[in-house]
């Protein structure tokens, strides 16, 4: 119980030290409470989630398994940081899904 509630606390908390952090690098003048909404906005890639049955499996890794999880997703999610319309969203995506790898660490580790 203690892995899922951990991994959604870091979906919210480690956006927020990036965008706190960051610097003019990632806050691009912007304040940084609005970058922090739009890194942590993007948690939206989940509802990708609601395609599998059942929609929840704790010892399930998202990585590879789901859409918006795969490999070629989080390709496009790479090269998002390359464009600097569509980098903070990029970056909200690369960072929800190093988040979702390192739970994927953890599963196999338990």
């Amino acid at each position: 119980m203690f892995r899922p509630v951990l991994h959604l606390l870091l979906h919210v908390v480690v956006p927020g030290i990036v965008a706190r952090f960051g610097g003019k690098r990632v806050c691009g003048g912007r304040d940084w409470k609005y970058v922090w909404f739009l890194l942590t906005a993007t948690i939206i890639v989940d509802l990708d989630h609601l395609l599998a049955v059942p929609v929840y499996a704790p010892d399930r890794c998202s990585l590879g398994f789901h859409p918006l999880h795969s490999y070629w997703a989080v390709s496009v999610y790479s090269l998002m940081l390359l464009f600097p319309k569509a980098r903070l969203i990029g970056l909200g995506l690369v960072i929800h899904m190093l988040l979702d790898g390192l739970d994927c660490v953890w599963m196999k580790l338990e």
